[in-house]
């Protein structure tokens, strides 16, 4: 029996440990936030200044609408005069009277209670005599100061009796016509609350949100963390999410938001809290959508010089706040469908960048409708095209580039590192005139269109990516916009070296994390959810830590050429106005001869020779040009010009033989011939 009673117990589960120790001490305040004394509108100069000149704008408005309607006011008041002094003396005598207790006493009378009608007799009794008394005193002391007025300053007499004709006319006016009405009809939005913000989050349909909204939120961790406030044009209201919730689960629903909030799709902008935890929601809604709100104007539109070393302002975001762009020390990438803002945004760019008198400028539009034509007097390569000779223009152009990235690269090589610490263009160094190593902006437009050229497409992919990688450094920003983000139109080399990422509207996942990076959709940073009237809104990835919607600042034509003239006088003075500006292009025979270099490592006898071989020779030949060549861009080089590539037996530096791919002397020596008589027939 002992046997059979020890068994159970020795299986038994043990008891289970408490892991919540009552003696644990309270880590107490770890953080306290002070709500501002002062408003934000009256700290920031920018915020007071758009309120009082938004103040001023409505008094301004008004005076003027009520003032040329004056004389009208007037004739129409005057007219329902009499009416209003039968008004007058009807509600008067209805107070002297004590009519208002009339139905009182009669409901005493019926109901036969002698003590309440005499209780009120008396009191309308009472009231009576004090008000008569009050309406003879009023009368006899107006009639009086109007004898006096008359006797003493007759002309004040009159005033008063167009104000008091006024006042009787405003009395006798129709409740639902009033003769004066509102200057601005305003559009009555409804106060966002607590229950509306529960309602909306409620109607995207996560089951965690709706569970904790029923259950009553604080046992699921959800709560308004502080009160809704007033944030720029909208309101803002900061709360935790369920647990296990992040705010991206509510961004990737944010229509259905939009219409839980019953506000249009633009005012509302929910995000996460980058200073706390990954389960506080702000959400953000606006007074009006973020594409019909006034914009401020562009702080560099009339006044002011840049310094691509430091933040400038380029637009703004949900609440009209400045948002600030850094151009050096990266490469950039633009891309949208078409008619979304993208050239403009680029233009933009250039425009920023024209403002800094050190910089040289490229400007390359492929469209070729000339819409970097304003930034023309101040740019040191420019051309808008797709011809073949356009093409050949930007070759050149390219090819210079790359040997000035090379010169700059040896430059920073052999300054001291006192001069250059981190062997990188710095401000001090672009200054630097004997150095020459003054910031280089390149703008690319529809950049699809040379990358996917059968000609000269390889050499400029090649040298585009070899910008993008080493150029930041090197104090050259390259910029690539396309309305077609895919891997031919942005190459991966240059599309993961980009540091600065604009997105406006495209249509699916794949366009938008190949501008965004990879992760940017499922992570819900998606510029599929900007409509087509979103024109100039992006996602902006690149300056913070955290992806942001931007609406860039708006510059037409005129307003680019007003700042370009600006431009071109801050390049006269600092002595930089070079290349296009001057009326000069590019030199021809800057860049590498491929076909002849080729015909120079390749031996007459050798028929056919590998590529990776060729790429070892070429490095040999012209060790700045080639001097990181691989077997792949001997293959990419020769494409263009009608040469394949095949399988070609040889042997390696050890003896073995083996197959590898590889071109045949013959058809380089073709190739050259059909170049010269194509060059001789043109």
């Amino acid at each position: 029996m002992t046997e059979t009673l020890e068994q159970p117990l020795q299986d038994a589960p043990a008891a289970p440990q408490p892991v919540d120790n009552p003696k644990l001490p309270d880590p107490g305040v770890v953080d306290e936030k002070r709500r501002p004394i002062l408003p934000a509108w009256l700290k920031d100069g920018t915020e007071f200044t758009t309120a009082a000149r938004h103040t001023a704008s409505r008094l301004g408005y008004a005076a003027a609408y009520h003032g040329i309607r004056a004389p009208w006011y007037a004739l129409q008041l005057a007219a329902m005069s009499p009416r209003g002094t039968c008004r007058f003396i009807a509600t008067t005598g209805r107070w002297v009277w004590d009519r208002e207790a009339a139905p009182l006493r009669d409901h005493a009378v019926r109901t036969e209670d002698a003590d309440e009608y005499m209780t009120l007799a008396r009191l309308r009794g009472n009231r009576v005599r004090l008000r008569g008394l009050v309406t003879v005193v009023a009368a006899v002391f107006g009639l009086s100061f109007a004898l006096w007025l008359y006797v003493m300053a007759p002309a004040f007499l009159w005033a008063f009796a167009a104000g008091g004709v006024l006042t009787l006319g405003y009395f006798g006016q129709q409740p639902d016509a009033p003769v004066i009405g509102p200057a601005v009809m305003r559009t009555e939005l409804q106060k966002l609350t607590g229950t509306i913000v529960l309602r909306a989050l409620e109607s995207i349909g996560n089951p965690r949100i709706t569970a904790a909204i029923k259950k009553g939120g604080d046992m699921n961790g959800m709560r308004f963390t502080s009160e809704i406030t007033r944030d720029g044009p909208g309101y803002r209201a900061d709360l935790d999410l369920p647990y296990g919730v992040t705010p991206e689960d509510v961004m990737e629903e944010r229509q259905a938001l939009a219409s839980g909030l019953r506000r249009k799709l633009g005012c509302v902008w929910p995000s996460g809290d980058p200073d706390e935890h990954e389960g506080r929601l702000v959400l953000w809604v606006g007074d009006k959508p973020m594409n019909e709100t006034t914009k401020p104007a562009w702080p560099l539109l009339k006044d002011g010089q840049v310094d691509l070393f430091k933040p400038v302002v380029f637009g703004n975001d949900q609440r009209m706040r400045d948002i600030v762009v850094t151009l050096m020390f990266a490469s950039v990438v633009i891309g949208s469908i078409p008619r979304m803002g993208k050239t403009f945004l680029l233009r933009l760019l250039l425009l920023i960048a024209a403002l800094d008198p050190r910089a040289e400028l490229y400007g390359f539009d492929f469209k070729g409708t000339g819409d970097l034509g304003p930034l023309e007097p101040v740019m040191h390569r420019y051309r808008s095209g797709e011809e073949d000779e356009d093409l050949e223009y930007v070759l050149h152009a390219m090819r210079e580039l790359k040997e000035e990235l090379r010169r700059r690269a040896k430059v920073i090589r052999s300054l001291p590192k006192s001069r250059c610490p981190e062997s990188k263009v710095t401000p001090a160094l672009a200054s630097d005139k004997s150095l020459g190593l003054h910031p280089i902006v390149v703008g690319f437009d529809e950049c699809q269109v040379p990358f996917e050229h059968e000609k000269y497409g390889a050499e400029l992919e090649s040298i585009c990516t070899d910008i993008a990688k080493r150029g930041p450094a090197l104090g050259i920003v390259g910029m690539f916009a396309t309305q077609r983000p895919d891997a031919k139109s942005l190459p991966p080399g240059i599309s993961a070296n980009a540091v600065l990422r604009f997105c406006l509207k495209v249509m699916g996942h794949t366009a938008n994390d190949m501008v965004l990076g990879t992760g940017a959709y499922k992570a819900g940073i998606r510029a599929t959810m900007f409509s087509r009237s979103d024109r100039g809104i992006c996602w902006m990835s690149g300056e913070g830590d955290d992806p942001q919607i931007v609406a860039s600042a708006f510059v037409d034509g005129p307003g680019a050429e007003a700042v370009v003239a600006r431009a071109r006088q801050l390049r006269e003075e600092y002595g930089n106005i070079t290349g296009h500006a001057l009326g000069e292009g590019p030199s021809a025979t800057v860049g590498m001869d491929i076909l002849g270099d080729v015909l120079k490592v390749v031996a007459a006898d050798e028929k056919a020779v590998w590529c990776e071989r060729i790429a070892d020779r070429l490095a040999e030949l012209r060790p700045d040009t080639y001097g990181e060549w691989k077997g792949e861009n001997v293959t990419a080089a020769v494409k263009p010009w009608g040469i394949k590539t095949g399988q070609v037996w040889g042997t390696t530096d050890e003896g073995e033989g083996a197959n590898r791919r590889g071109i045949k002397r013959a058809d380089v020596v073709a190739a050259v011939t059909r170049r010269e008589a194509d060059r001789l027939a043109s």
